[in-house]
């Protein structure tokens, strides 16, 4: 890093941001100033003298990257996207938390440019990340592996602002420890420790040592204290440095301890809870400016020669990515095949041959989808570079090993069951799954490749704020939840998912992928990777299933349905006999089975059952009307939905005539054919629905 220049326009510059934080919430009457007043000389230094960015080019892939974890503080970022000229300008600092502004009341990804990831719930962001640097390390080993530290144009930093609440939340707890057993040198955060949240000082509830903490996970840790004289001084150099060093520790990510007074220097509010998260109001705001040597009178006061100065990153950013190209040019002459393979995932193209490396599941077997899962992975591991992923320790249950991979990790964790190398394909979460879902936002997010990480149905629960937020920044994390219903048997109530599949179809932009059998998991993976909307989240039996009879098309007389019809969400899978249905019985994951079973019942006493197979709901809503229709057509109103778990989403499906079959309590500790038998998940409930919803009026 370059020695630090440093001289008055940059103070005024920073005390112009803090000014500006003050004003823009001042002018809606609500957010929160006080962090961003306090941190101004952080997020300046960050962006107008450390990081390498290019403002006018905010997707540059040789960027480091920035994560304000604490999101709270959106200003913080706002203030220094607009000095240095990153597309915000003076009006959308006045426009803060307003309808239809750029400047919504947390950061968000996609809405404004600049902004990296959607931070907003505490935590999120420092974990997410982390999983920027494993992204950052991982595309290193994908395309330039044997360049020494440093040098590859696939090298850079993820930089972090956190604060106090970061700090207490859980998650980061999970992912920090991740960070510093994974060495993570590419990871610096800065810890904005002032001690003040909104029940003011922290000291009520939080007075751990967090730098002790931190170096028991394995972090290098500095501590930078502004008030260690007794006086308040922002000693820029001094974090200049602590930085310069974190940027030197290659094996260790790094948590910078900095002790700041929170809305400095507010003259009466400063270092208490209601600077945090309020405006300061007309007088203490008129002090403030006052104290500054700005004129109390004017609001958002920027200084022509200050936003002079400041934009100067446009052209620092297009000296740095010039000097940046000759590298990556360099490295593209030198590597063509990588090159190739960069391009491709660029553009989010699977490869070619993708159909042919699908598995091909045999007739008659029994098969669990999560063993089937476990082959296809391994298939499309092969022809697939950039698909990689595992489990929160729960490999062998989830199926998610890539054959013959070796496990990300430095080689010194290897152990007796996995061999670790730290560019390897096999993710380890340890039980950690709220972390691994943030982490795996974090990898889609810095990148193309595609990440997926397992647990249990029911620890989606543990994972929920993250899959949220990957739903809402349009992520295409991959979930893989195995373990599905009641019938993973003796573990109990406490491990059986009940309501998780209805909770997680309530999630706007979640895909839930629920195959019916192996051939319908195959297929539901081709399509999962295809689609990079958003995230997807397949669900998986414990128990073998049996493997479908199928045609290489539509559903036609006897001939069930070709599997490729997955990716329409809902299909045909079995025509009624006659082809006209008096019911329609639809089904999902292990249940289809028994919309089977029940359509050859029927059938024996006259009555025609057409089988719909519905993997996923989301991918059927967006089929043409025409298409919805041909498959659940208006005029057949008998209808039956089978699904292991409460019925809560059928109802649209099924109507006012229609049956579900569902469990709408709690499980119990037996074999899964027990369960099933006991809580009336079986053929002849079915059956019996079915001709109650015929009966209906």
């Amino acid at each position: 890093m370059a020695a630090l220049q440093w001289n008055s326009i940059d103070n005024t510059a920073i005390d112009t941001a803090r000014l500006l934080a003050a004003d823009a919430v001042e002018k809606v009457g609500n957010g929160h100033p006080g962090t961003a007043m306090s941190l101004a000389p952080a997020a300046y230094l960050l962006f107008q003298k450390v990081m390498r960015r290019d403002p006018a080019d905010n997707a540059w892939l040789g960027r480091d990257r920035f994560v304000l974890s604490a999101g709270h503080s959106s200003l913080t970022q706002y203030v220094q996207l607009y000095l240095g000229g990153y597309g915000l300008e003076l009006d959308d600092l006045k426009a803060l938390r307003t309808w239809g502004s750029k400047t919504p009341g947390h950061p968000e990804y996609g809405h404004t440019d600049g902004v990296e990831i959607t931070t907003g719930p505490l935590g999120q962001g420092l974990a997410s990340a982390v999983g920027f640097a494993y992204s950052a390390r991982f595309e290193r080993g994908l395309f330039d592996p044997d360049a020494a530290d440093g040098t590859s144009p696939f090298d850079h930093f993820v930089y972090v602002i956190a604060g106090d609440g970061d700090l207490q939340e859980g998650v980061t707890a999970e992912a920090s420890s991740l960070a510093g057993h994974q060495q993570l040198g590419n990871l610096i955060t800065i810890y904005d420790s002032n001690q003040i949240s909104i029940e003011d000082d922290t000291n009520i509830a939080f007075t751990e040592d967090v730098a002790a903490r931190y170096a028991a996970y394995n972090w290098h840790v500095q501590t930078v204290d502004w008030k260690k004289t007794g006086s308040y001084v922002e000693d820029v150099a001094e974090l200049h440095s602590a930085i310069e060093a974190a940027q030197g520790v290659t094996d260790q990510p790094s948590l910078i301890i900095l002790k700041t007074i929170i809305g400095w220097p507010s003259p009466k509010k400063q270092n208490t809870g209601k600077i945090h998260g309020s405006a300061l109001g007309a007088e203490e705001l008129a002090g403030v400016k006052t104290v500054l040597g700005f004129n109390p009178d004017k609001n958002f006061e920027v200084a022509d020669d200050v936003i002079e100065h400041t934009r100067k990153a446009l052209v620092r950013g297009a000296d740095q990515h010039a000097e940046w190209n000759t590298r990556f040019d360099a490295w593209s002459a030198a590597n063509p095949e990588r090159k190739q393979l960069l391009d491709r995932l660029l553009t989010g193209e699977l490869p070619d041959g993708l159909d042919e490396a699908l598995p091909v599941f045999p007739a008659g077997t029994e098969v669990s989808t999560r063993a089937a899962s476990g082959k296809v992975l391994g298939a499309l591991g092969s022809v697939i570079p950039e698909l990689w992923g595992g489990s929160a320790d729960l490999a062998e249950s989830n199926n998610t090993t890539i054959e013959g991979a070796a496990s990300f990790v430095p080689s010194e964790h290897s152990t007796g069951a996995w061999t670790g190398n730290k560019y390897g394909r096999v993710l380890h979460f340890g039980i950690r799954e709220h972390a691994m879902a943030a982490i795996l936002n974090g990898i889609v997010l810095h990148g193309n490749t595609r990440p997926f990480g397992g647990t249990f149905l029911i620890f989606s629960d543990y994972m929920r704020p993250a899959i949220r937020l990957a739903a809402l920044m349009k992520a295409p994390s991959i979930f893989v939840w195995t373990h599905d219903s009641v019938a993973l048997g003796e573990d109990g109530p406490t491990h059986q998912p009940i309501e998780q599949l209805a909770t997680l179809r309530a999630i706007p932009g979640l895909d839930v992928v629920r195959p019916g059998d192996a051939n319908e998991v195959s297929w539901a993976w081709k399509t999962i990777l295809e689609r990079r909307g958003g995230p997807a989240g397949i669900v998986l039996t414990r128990q073998n299933i049996p493997v479908f009879e199928r045609g290489d098309g539509d559903a036609s007389g006897d001939t069930f349905a070709s599997a490729a019809n997955v990716a329409r969400g809902a299909y045909v899978l079995a025509e009624a006999p006659g082809g006209t249905p008096d019911v329609i019985l639809i089904g999902t994951g292990s249940e289809v089975q028994l919309a089977v079973n029940a359509r050859e019942a029927l059938k024996a006493d006259g009555i025609n059952a057409r089988v719909v197979s519905a993997p996923s709901l989301e991918w059927f809503e967006e089929q043409t009307a025409e298409y919805r229709e041909s498959v659940l057509p208006k005029s057949v109103t008998a209808r039956v939905s089978v699904e292991a778990g409460i019925a809560l989403t059928w109802g649209r499906y099924v109507g006012d005539r229609g049956r579900s079959v569902s469990i709408e309590h709690f499980g119990a500790s037996a074999d899964y054919k027990t369960l099933f038998r006991e809580f009336g998940i079986t053929t002849d409930a079915v059956v019996a629905a079915a001709r109650e919803s015929l009966a209906a009026l």
